[in-house]
């Protein structure tokens, strides 16, 4: 049963009900074991967190921000402003110094909550150009202050700043006065150009929300919900809190690059995740199977062949399998099903949300086929994460991105884009009237940039506008989709399409450069280092022919003709990459100018 209370007071009601039951899993900064914070425990310390924001003189709808990795005292926080009616404002662990100054300015930030050494190192020296800024409260106890810093305090310290009962009247003054149309947060989305800008999210908007994801959904409170992305991404954010309505325990897992020793250890029930993490797994079983014998070989080709049948072919279209095909697949679930989902840590899979770029129909179909429901869908900051998703109880096609939820009004445009509205989208984004003129039509639909199309009750995405290139040709490349079918490939980690107005379509190859140097030393390829390897005319024609097999799906003019293998990642830091890992072409363009135009010479 759903506790769709309001945010300021939704811990608290789910202390009432589940009391000492386990609420939050975590790991101390550094730690190796996990703990485990009851619902008592939790409303205990949101109160606690509130009253000492109380006695900082936070405002009603103040802005906070909060610039961390996830952590139990990120949770704290976030419910702890909802208390007493402040606004958060998430800053992501890597987001530059500059992007930083500039959501600190525009939202009049006073107090930044602090993770570890990273953040607080950054905050710092924009505190001493952000005169707003009063305070950093830092999460982590191993931080290391800054000579001169008498303002800065552990998060351990800041809590008990409310604990004489001086603010109690006012908390509960505040609690009574929260309403829906209260702005819960502004998630700053880092885009693919120009500042960040500021999308406005209120309590009435995460109320809708969580029923429209409640009818379509079925946790349950038994789940287990591991939290891998952050949860300054609406999708973690919307995804952790729905969560906890519905009195799951949420496994907080600090660093992304841990997930799957995390998974392994706490065996969550269900996770989401982008679709990139399903990519490495799809790339790292094929692995193991091409480098097993052939007798292992053959039985895993069998076996997933009766799940794709049974799973695919059968289930997903809503329809019963036959009784042999039951009890094949049973077996096989038993026998080799089980041993993949073990290695993940994943033995009693539920579902597992997969949103945010593209999703390989390929991956979509093996991992369905092994027995873990990859519940693909797609949304927006702006829609408050979700817009659609596959169904457990419903048919579901592969290559879709779900059913609609039930509150939103969908309709196209003439060019095909996807427009929105219902009580899940934004009002419009903060401190931008120009922006959000832009963003919406005549008659109030967000406009979402997406183009797509809506068939038997599901919802297709084939590109963003933006990001359609047109050949000098006149053919329109979709970008995405071309890059979906390269990067399932083991050898390949990063790819971006470059086609805009070019003669045909070439592409930056980052290879994995672990797999690709072990295919050297195995080949008798010798190289001095990374740029001689990536040069290697042996290493570019084994990537040539595998693109070959890789775009055979594909319309000629749609295929990669060139491409050049690239010695390091594409760099966050360089901004070459969003805070979501998503690529920014034009960057991309503008930094490897040089190599692009190499690659179109006659």
């Amino acid at each position: 049963m759903q506790t769709n209370s309001h945010l300021s007071v939704l811990v608290r009601d789910q202390a009432e009900i589940y009391g000492n039951r386990t609420a939050l899993e975590y790991k101390e900064f550094g730690g190796k074991q996990w703990k485990n914070v009851s619902w008592n425990t939790f409303s205990e310390q949101v109160r606690r967190v509130s009253l000492a924001l109380l006695s900082l003189g936070v405002g009603v709808q103040e802005k906070v921000a909060i610039f961390s990795q996830n952590t139990l005292q990120y949770i704290y926080t976030d419910f702890g402003a909802w208390g007493i009616r402040a606004c958060t404002v998430p800053f992501y662990a890597t987001t530059s110094e500059e992007a930083v100054r500039f959501m600190v300015n525009d939202a009049q930030i006073r107090f930044i909550f602090c993770g570890e050494q990273e953040q607080y190192d950054r905050a710092r020296r924009v505190q001493h150009v952000c005169p707003t800024v009063e305070k950093l409260i830092v999460f982590d106890r191993g931080v290391r202050f800054s000579t001169h810093d008498p303002s800065s305090v552990y998060f351990d310290e800041f809590v008990k700043f409310g604990d004489n009962g001086e603010f109690l009247a006012e908390y509960e003054e505040r609690l009574a006065a929260a309403n829906w149309d209260d702005l819960a947060c502004i998630l700053y989305t880092s885009g693919t150009t120009g500042n960040p800008k500021g999308v406005m999210l209120t309590h009435g908007q995460f109320r809708a929300a969580f029923a429209d994801n409640h009818k379509g959904l079925d946790l349950k409170p038994e789940d287990r919900i591991l939290n891998f992305l952050p949860f300054a991404h609406i999708f973690e954010k919307g995804w952790a809190l729905l969560a906890l309505t519905e009195g799951c325990t949420l496994i907080v897992n600090t660093n992304p690059h841990d997930v799957q020793d995390a998974m392994r250890e706490t065996h969550p029930t269900c996770m989401s995740s982008v679709p990139r993490f399903w990519e490495k797994v799809y790339t790292g079983v094929i692995a193991e199977i091409e480098a097993a014998n052939p007798m292992r070989q053959r039985l895993f080709l069998h076996a997933l062949e009766i799940g794709r049948r049974h799973n695919i072919d059968y289930l997903s279209k809503g329809k019963r399998p036959p009784v042999t095909l039951q009890i094949e697949y049973m077996v096989m679930d038993r026998t080799v099903f089980s041993m993949v989902r073990k290695r993940l840590g994943i033995e009693h899979p539920h579902f597992f949300p997969t949103a945010g770029s593209f999703v390989s129909p390929k991956v979509e179909e093996f991992i369905h086929s092994i027995g873990i429901f990859m519940m693909v869908g797609y949304g927006l900051t702006e829609s408050l994460a979700t817009v659609s998703n596959d169904h457990l109880n419903k048919p579901y096609t592969i290559g879709s991105i779900g059913r609609p939820i039930e509150s939103l009004d969908i309709k196209f445009s003439e060019e095909g884009e996807i427009l929105l509205k219902g009580p899940t989208i934004t009002k419009g984004y903060y401190n931008r009237p120009d922006l959000n003129e832009a963003a919406f039509t005549e008659d109030g639909y967000f406009k979402t940039g997406d183009v797509g199309y809506m068939k038997d009750g599901e919802l297709y995405i084939t590109e963003r506008i933006k990001d359609l290139y047109k050949t000098s040709n006149g053919k329109y490349i979709a970008p995405q989709l071309v890059e979906s079918k390269i990067l399932v490939d083991k050898y390949v980690e990063q790819v971006a399409v470059i086609a805009d107005k070019r003669k045909f379509v070439s592409a930056l190859i980052v290879p994995n450069y672990q797999l690709l140097e072990k295919y050297a030393y195995d080949n008798g390829i010798e190289f001095a280092d990374r740029e001689a390897l990536c040069a290697d005319k042996r290493i570019n024609a084994m990537f040539a022919e595998r693109m070959e097999t890789l775009q055979q799906s594909l319309a000629g003019y749609e295929q990669i003709k060139k491409f050049t293998l690239m010695a390091h990642h594409f760099s966050l830091e360089k901004g070459e990459i969003t805070n979501t890992l998503k690529i920014r072409r034009n960057v991309l363009n503008k930094n490897y100018s040089e190599i692009i135009k190499k690659m179109y010479e006659e």
